[in-house]
């Protein structure tokens, strides 16, 4: 009986990467060989986008290529493209099944079952089917892995969102807040730390809500400390963390964790009061300052990272300047700077004052030289100090690149090939588009 093959594609966020690994360990206990995305394989699951339009087109025009390229293979379109719109997925030439974002997991037992049938038959077709797409009512989809494609592992703690930001179709797409349970949270995490690996990175849609709908008071930082306790577990890292639940409370008891990776992402989006309301998001540039200058005088060593748009509908040159002064204050470690785009089905799309691809491309290029000489600043206060890193890759001659706990990244210029995964000391030496690099002490 011959091995059947499935390869996974895997497009957006952290969230649905998590949720990609948890697919393919379970086909691999079913017996199917997971495969490269280019090779020709009997099953093919791709887990969409679509937090923008354009991540939504770019994920129909993969779906069309993974369809030509394994000809007939039993096609699945999972994600929030396919929670979007399933029949327009479903009608994508090649495509056998769409499963939405109420059960991800589906998608691996439409294709075991595939498989099942394809070791009796080989020449049996798939057919056309749509699982559930409602969100309504949707719980906390179980799964847990036991393994990642990096040396750091994600654990998805939440999933959906309650904000109904104006440029953000994701709510509609992903439902209400969920959490998973922290013992299975603390079960996950405990698995992988016996695994070796010795970072995590605690994940979700809204990770700053784990807990709210289990009645769980500050959810997030009680689980930050249970997870401390586990041996060999080296670094806790967060991922985007919506200003306006960074408290007081939060930040004092982060900072008294051990383990904790004092690196803060901030889903920012303007630096502009006006922006920001007309954004509805919940927080001005005072609360945001406020937690910055809280942290830094609890947490020393801590670094900021930020999500910026630009060209928000209504936003003007004054309004522009705000918010580069104010990140300009901020001293960011780096930005992932967006020029903002319409998305049908959501308040931005409709809103008057929609600002021309010219301006917003003049935006992002000021933005961006700011950011590179924040972020050089930044690494110049480094130079002749001694970095901790956990190697991350080792990329030939000597040089392997990881990460600092702060999230400095850093090269080794004298590696062997077998620091992968380990804690290693560095003296920095000098620094290059944004990478500090020196050699083993």
């Amino acid at each position: 009986m011959r091995t059947l093959k499935a390869s996974i594609y895997t497009l957006g966020c952290k969230v649905n990467s998590y949720e990609s690994i948890a697919i393919s360990e379970k086909l691999r206990e079913n017996g199917i060989e997971i495969c490269k995305p280019s090779e020709k394989v009997d099953i093919c699951i791709i887990n969409t986008c679509a937090v923008t339009s354009e991540a939504e087109r770019k994920s129909r025009q993969i779906v069309r290529r993974m369809a030509s390229l394994s000809e007939g293979a039993y096609i699945i379109v999972t994600g929030c493209s396919a929670q979007a719109d399933a029949e327009k997925m479903l009608q994508i030439k090649g495509v056998s099944a769409v499963c939405g974002n109420r059960e991800k997991m589906k998608a691996a037992d439409l294709a075991i079952a595939y498989a099942e049938k394809l070791r009796e038959n080989d020449k049996i077709k798939g057919d056309k089917v749509i699982c559930s797409c409602e969100l309504e009512d949707a719980p906390f989809e179980k799964m847990q892995i036991n393994s990642s494609e990096r040396t750091r592992a994600v654990i998805k703690i939440e999933d959906g969102c309650e904000s109904k930001c104006a440029y953000c179709i994701i709510p509609s797409l992903r439902g209400k807040i969920r959490s998973k349970d922290p013992l299975d949270v603390i079960r996950e995490a405990k698995a992988l730390a016996q695994n070796g690996y010795r970072e995590i990175v605690l994940t979700g849609i809204e990770v700053s809500a784990y807990g709210k709908d289990l009645g769980i008071k500050d959810g997030l930082a009680s689980l930050i400390e249970e997870l401390d306790k586990i041996e060999s577990i080296e670094r806790i890292r967060l991922g985007s963390l919506d200003p306006s639940s960074i408290s007081s409370s939060f930040i004092d008891r982060v900072s008294r964790v051990p383990s904790f990776a004092p690196h803060f992402h901030l889903s920012l989006q303007s630096g502009c009061n006006k922006t920001l309301f007309a954004m509805k998001r919940r927080y001005n540039v005072d609360t945001v300052k406020k937690a910055v200058n809280e942290i830094r005088a609890k947490i020393p060593n801590a670094t900021f990272t930020s999500d910026i748009i630009v060209g928000f509908p209504g936003e003007t040159d004054e309004d522009f300047n705000e918010t580069k002064e104010f990140l300009s204050s901020l001293s960011l470690l780096s930005m992932h700077i967006f020029a903002y785009s319409k998305r049908p089905g959501t308040l931005a799309a409709t809103m008057d004052f929609q600002v021309s691809p010219e301006k917003k491309s003049e935006r992002m290029k000021i933005l961006e030289t700011l950011r590179d000489d924040m972020t050089a600043s930044i690494l110049d206060g480094y130079l002749g100090k001694e970095l901790e890193i956990i190697v991350e890759e080792y990329k030939g001659n000597a040089l392997a690149l990881g990460h600092t706990a702060n999230f400095i990244e850093a090269g080794i210029e004298n590696a062997p090939e077998n620091l992968g995964g380990k804690i290693v000391k560095l003296m920095a030496e000098r620094h290059e588009n944004g990478v500090i690099y020196g050699k083993i002490l």
